[in-house]
């Protein structure tokens, strides 16, 4: 108890010593990087771009060097945060549960329209930047760009990859998905929250399941049911088609 209490102690008297590199300061930073980059998107009538998963990304990334913040310091501070995403990825069950008649009843084309659309993005993707002349540790990052970020970053380290790039991939894809995304249903005339929303988890994970949910619940629960069949499929999948290729 003692120890636990020197130890307090001496944490409350560095961030009394270091208010900037204290967790509430940095805590703060994220939490208020996200609303005013909220603010920006819901202006401007959700222009992807300005995201708040990229937007407040770019605005904290762009603070942390001003303050002289180590990164780690950083990541540390928002262990709250990050902690909170299980509980915030497990309830996406509940919209899954509500809409779960539909999925029953699609059961078939959604399992072909998942691992299709999961093999095409990553095949695409490296015959591109393979025509592009790309060297093979970008090839391994960009694999995984049509997950969710933690799985692309696991996967991306299982088969030598580069993590951060991974990551990056997975932004960028999911900031071109939603832009494009109403462009492309509009021209094939496609109408229905259910397509709308399992294309937009393929294609967009998190990103677009979130610009999914802003749709209905229900482009947001077939979301959700895409990010998750096609992270699992990918990270079963391509490790092992890359251990079988070398």
């Amino acid at each position: 108890m003692a120890r636990g209490l020197e130890l307090t102690t001496e944490t409350i008297q560095h961030w009394l010593d270091s208010p900037i590199e204290s967790a509430p300061f940095l805590l703060a930073l994220t939490i208020a990087a996200f609303y005013l980059s909220n603010l920006a998107y819901r202006a401007t009538q959700s222009f992807p771009f300005l995201h708040p998963t990229v937007a407040g990304a770019v605005l904290v990334a762009a603070t942390l060097p001003l303050l002289e913040v180590n990164y780690a310091r950083y990541i540390d501070a928002n262990q709250a945060l990050m902690f909170l995403l299980g509980p915030a990825t497990v309830a996406l069950a509940i919209p899954l549960y509500q809409q779960l008649p539909l999925i029953r009843k699609m059961a078939l084309p959604i399992l072909i329209t998942c691992i299709t659309g999961a093999c095409f993005a990553a095949g695409v993707a490296l015959v591109i930047a393979a025509l592009l002349g790309a060297e093979q540790t970008v090839l391994l990052s960009l694999a995984p760009k049509s997950v969710t970020t933690p799985i692309a970053i696991s996967v991306a380290n299982e088969i030598g990859g580069i993590a951060s790039l991974a990551a990056g991939a997975v932004a960028i894809t999911a900031v071109l998905s939603i832009f494009f995304a109403p462009y492309v249903f509009k021209w094939l005339g496609i109408d229905d929250p259910a397509q709308w929303g399992f294309c937009l988890g393929i294609t967009g994970h998190g990103m677009g399941t979130a610009r999914a949910f802003e749709i209905n619940a229900q482009a947001g629960a077939f979301a959700s049911l895409a990010m998750c069949l096609t992270g699992t499929f990918s990270a079963v999948i391509i490790p092992i088609s890359f251990s079988l290729l070398r």
